[in-house]
């Protein structure tokens, strides 16, 4: 388990959650997974998302913004002891320590973020030559030298693989998963992540719009709230966009 909240309002405590599941919604909307009953709060106003050991939050383009640690934020990872201040409340993050902060930085590297802005998926063909470049030059001192790729990273112990945009004319550009964490939708529609871990690539439904109802289909079925992984030329369906998951 990533950790758990601590929920204080004028610096007394009001509660206290478990971060248990993928995907945890802060707002004033009564079916928030964690209420705040305040004017200060969005109705939507904020999202904790945690993949594997891993936690992060993200505003929602909330009105009166979203701070950790004094600071506004759009998205930002998570380490042991970050408070995080929305409207009048506090709430304050209690992670593991020995995976909060793994790495030096909190975790700074976790996410690049593909966002897919267009019915043809143009931010993830456009992404796609970075990516891949990137990918490239952090293999290649280490083949150079004969050495595996090192350990320490849960995507540096896995093989490589990528998206393939799939298009009524044929198969398209492709971006390959070089991240830890890769989010992949169109906010406020549909928005799904691909997190690599050392057993493989597990996507995971993060946001599915008005009434969190859009969920990203593989193969034809929708997922369920918890994360799945993903097998070679899986067909995965997000906002519309229809991509190939391959390995190798």
């Amino acid at each position: 388990m990533a950790g758990k909240l601590i929920v204080s309002f004028n610096g007394k405590a009001v509660g206290e959650y478990e971060l248990d599941k993928d995907s945890f919604v802060i707002g004033r909307r009564p079916e928030s997974d964690i209420h705040l009953d305040n004017l200060a709060v969005s109705g939507r106003h904020a999202r904790i998302l945690t993949i594997g050991p891993e936690s992060f939050i993200e505003d929602l383009e909330s009105t009166n913004g979203t701070l950790v640690n004094g600071d506004r934020i759009t998205k930002q990872p998570l380490a042991d002891g970050d408070e995080i201040t929305i409207g009048k409340h506090v709430l304050a993050f209690r992670g593991d320590a020995a995976s909060s902060g793994a790495g030096g930085g909190g975790g700074q590297s976790l996410a690049e973020t593909i966002v897919i802005s267009g019915e043809d998926g143009a931010a993830l063909r456009e992404a796609a030559t970075e990516a891949e470049r990137a990918r490239q030059a952090a293999a290649e001192p280490e083949a150079a030298a004969g050495k595996a790729p090192a350990a320490g990273g849960s995507a540096a112990n896995i093989g490589p693989a990528r998206l393939r945009l799939v298009t009524e004319s044929g198969d398209g550009k492709e971006m390959a998963l070089s991240k830890a964490l890769t989010t992949i939708g169109k906010p406020g529609v549909q928005v799904a992540a691909i997190s690599r871990r050392q057993n493989g690539d597990f996507i995971v439904h993060v946001d599915g719009g008005e009434n969190n109802a859009a969920r990203p289909v593989i193969n034809g079925s929708a997922i369920g709230a918890k994360s799945q992984l993903l097998d070679h030329e899986d067909l995965i369906e997000i906002a519309g966009v229809r991509m190939r998951y391959l390995k190798g």
